[in-house]
Parts: structure tokens; sequence; C-alpha cells
């Protein structure tokens, strides 16, 4: 119940057995109290407090104040210090001490690597519309300029990280963006990034760039998959011709090399048949110049008959004598290479052709006609 309730018999929480005074205790009643404790005279003063009070109380609060600028800085973080708000320096890890109220330090992991997303829908070079992500590792390498060299380093890079990529794919078609360009595209992310934080300082370090699968809008992505599967056909094809290509070479290099040594047996067997003309002419020349119409006829005779021997044609001189027998030579060679083939050991037929102009008049033609012969001993 209050003190100035019915009932309270007028006590009030100040010892007054009155109710009517209200304010509140007297302050020199408390600090004589407090002298009479620490073994003051109590003289009804505020400054009877004795000098070894004031000692003890002063020394209580240093050491309180001491302890209190214990801190430990963790292995992987570097305290940045700040003294009455200026920078003073960075604190290694382990166990430290600053000044309460005077000094301040920070903490900052300078080894764990930390990770910024990025991503949106962005406008190609070819006009396309295109939705990307990226994902940026960073890594804090100057503890001081990532507090205190831009309001918020982290919001900094992200800035920079989607105006980058914006630069980046917007420089680039859809086709690369989706297929072949994914690793021009993510170093020249990484590279444009670099660029545009240098000036500020912001005191991190890119450790790496990943580009996320890029994806074609839903409205058009069934054609794009289409795209996809015609080029992966396409990679498919080039390399099944490269199969073709090395099962085709050896032969055809065996081939090259066969024909390229038929050409050089052919040189040299043409070279050693004139070496021999030649020869044969060197010894022909003397006998020409000892007896010039013997040896011309000679050569004569020898060169038709190299000539006729391969032809089936049959050349007669009728203006001496009518008779003529006629053989099919044509059919009589064919019969002899056959032969030929059958039995090697078979003694090949040789075609016979008989012109009887003069001795044999009896003879008889294939035609059925009587000779000329047999008429006149008719006659």
């Amino acid at each position: 119940m209050a003190w100035n309730e019915p009932g309270n018999k007028g006590q009030d929480p100040w010892g007054k057995k009155g109710g009517n005074d209200k304010g509140p205790p007297d302050l020199d009643e408390v600090f004589r109290n407090l002298s009479k404790r620490f073994g003051g005279k109590g003289n009804g003063s505020g400054n009877g407090i004795s000098s070894m009070s004031l000692v003890i109380v002063l020394a209580i609060a240093v050491v309180v104040w001491g302890l209190s600028g214990f801190y430990t800085v963790k292995e992987a973080e570097k305290g940045v210090e700040l003294r009455f708000g200026g920078y003073i320096g960075e604190v290694d890890p382990g166990l430290q001490w600053k000044a309460t109220f005077i000094d301040e330090v920070t903490p900052v992991n300078v080894q764990t690597v930390r990770s910024i997303p990025a991503s949106g829908s962005m406008l190609t070079a070819d006009e396309n519309v295109v939705l990307v992500q990226l994902d940026v590792q960073f890594r804090v390498n100057n503890a001081k300029n990532y507090l205190y060299s831009v309001v918020d380093a982290d919001a900094s890079l992200r800035e920079a990280t989607d105006s980058a990529l914006r630069y980046v794919i917007g420089h680039n078609t859809m086709d690369d963006i989706l297929t072949t360009g994914r690793d021009k595209i993510r170093r020249d992310t990484w590279n444009e990034i670099e660029r545009i934080i240098e000036p500020y300082q912001l005191g991190i370090v890119i450790v790496d760039v990943n580009f996320l699968p890029a994806r074609p809008p839903e409205e058009v992505k069934d054609a794009f998959d289409d795209a996809i599967a015609a080029q992966e056909d396409e990679q498919r094809f080039i390399r099944e011709a490269e199969a073709y290509s090395r099962q085709l070479e050896p032969k055809v290099r065996g081939t090259v090399q066969r024909m390229d040594q038929q050409a050089k047996a052919y040189k040299q067997r043409v070279t050693l048949e004139a070496q021999g003309k030649v020869a044969r002419f060197e010894q022909l020349l003397p006998e020409y110049q000892a007896a010039p119409d013997v040896t011309r006829e000679r050569m004569y005779f020898d060169t038709m008959q190299e000539v006729m021997s391969g032809t089936s044609k049959v050349l007669i001189d009728a203006k001496n004598s009518g008779n003529l027998m006629y053989l099919p030579l044509d059919k009589l060679m064919q019969n002899s290479q056959s032969n030929k083939s059958v039995s090697s050991k078979s003694k090949p037929a040789q075609p016979i052709m008989s012109v009887n102009s003069t001795t044999n008049n009896s003879s008889m033609p294939l035609d059925g006609r009587p000779s000329r012969g047999e008429r006149t001993g008719r006659n």
C-alpha cells in the first residue's frame, strides 16, 4: 500500500513519521553515513570523506578500467585500432589490450573467402534478352581500406559486379553467352570488375569469378534448346569426320608410298633401257659404218617384227600369186592365252599363218573354192 494512504500510520519511506514531507532524502545524511563506515568523523558535511576512501575508490576504478581493456583477436582476423577516432595501426592475432573509452579495435576476417552473387535479365549485342547469374569470390587483403575507404565495401563490390557483367554481356552475342564464349565472358567480367574497383581501394582482392549457366527467356527456351542440340550435332559430326580421316589416312599414305616406289622403279627401268639402247647403238654404229645397206635392212626387219608381233592383222603381197589361206589369228591368239592361264607348264600355242604363192598350189582355201593349180590341172 502507498505510504500516504489511510492505515499506513503516517510513516513515509524516508524515515519521517509524518507524511507531510515529500522531499528526497538528505544528501548530507548519506555522506555522513558513508564517512562513518570508512572511518570518518562524520561532522555533518559532504566533505567528510577521507582521502583514503577516495584513493580506494579510484584504485578500484583503475583496476576495473584496466581489466576491461583486454580482448582477443582470432587467428584469421586483423584488428583495426582507432584512438579517439583516428587510425593508429593494425593488431595481430592473440591476446591484446586497449585503453577503454580511448581506443577502439574492430576485428576483420582476412582469410575467409567471401561470395557476392549477381544476376538479372540483360540485353546482348544481338538484341536478345538472356538471364545471367554470376558469383564473385573475394578476400580482404587490407582491413583498414575495407572498413573506412568506402561506406560499405560489400555493397560497392556488388554494384561494380553488376555494372561489369552488364557491360560484358552487352558486347557479346547470345550464342557465345549460352555456348562457346562462356570462359571468355568470365575472364572479361573479372578484368572489368578489377578495373572498376581499383580507384576506390576497397581493400579486397578477387579470388575467382564463377559464370553460372545462362538461360534464355522462357518464351523462347524451346527454340534455343533446338539450336543448342544442332550445335552439339555439329560437333559430333566433326568428331566422326575426324575419326574417319584418321582411319583413312594410313591407307592413303600406303597408296602414296606404293605409287612412289612404282614411279622410282619405272624411272630406274626406263633409265636402264635407255642405257641399254645407247650401248646397243654404240655397238651397232661400227657395223653400220662397215655395211650400211645390210645393216639398214636388218634393222628394218627387226623393227617391223617388233611392231607387227602385237597385232592380229595380216598383210599379204598378192602381186605374184592369188592363192590365199585364211586363218583366224585373233581366235588362235585368244586360245593360246587361255591355255597359258590354265596350265603354266603347257607350251603356248603360236599363231600360224600360211600364205602359199609359189610352191603349195594344191592347198584348199577355207572358202571351198578350188585353187588356180587345180583349175589348171583339170583343164
